[in-house]
């Protein structure tokens, strides 16, 4: 059963292209944004999409996958953990935020 917790899976678009940055020791990081879309009819038999943006780095590896193949609008599933964080702003105001933290990553085209 530990391979249930905080685990995320999801599948959507990318919003614009990632972001990599190099460190010393040659390790790399890639951040990017999906997209994911759920539709429903309602009460007025309109149909609705609402769209979920969700933000995530990648180590290593996958970062280098993404990289090399991901680009802006590119539908890609991945699966990781979600990790929550906090920071102050400039006006001394703590900020959360949520990001995946991609372990695996499929790349499922434009």
């Amino acid at each position: 059963m530990n391979t249930l917790r905080n685990r995320v899976q999801l599948i959507g678009h990318t919003g614009k292209d990632p972001e990599i940055k190099n460190f010393d020791g040659g390790k790399k990081l890639a951040s990017l944004t999906l997209a994911t879309n759920e539709s429903y009819t309602n009460d007025k038999g309109e149909k609705v999409t609402d769209t979920q943006w969700h933000s995530a780095v990648a180590w290593g590896k996958t970062a280098e996958i993404i990289e090399k193949y991901v680009t802006k609008g590119d539908q890609i599933a991945i699966e990781g953990k979600l990790i929550h964080k906090s920071y102050e702003d400039k006006n001394g105001e703590k900020r959360y935020f949520t990001e995946i933290t991609i372990n695996e990553i499929m790349l499922l085209g434009k």
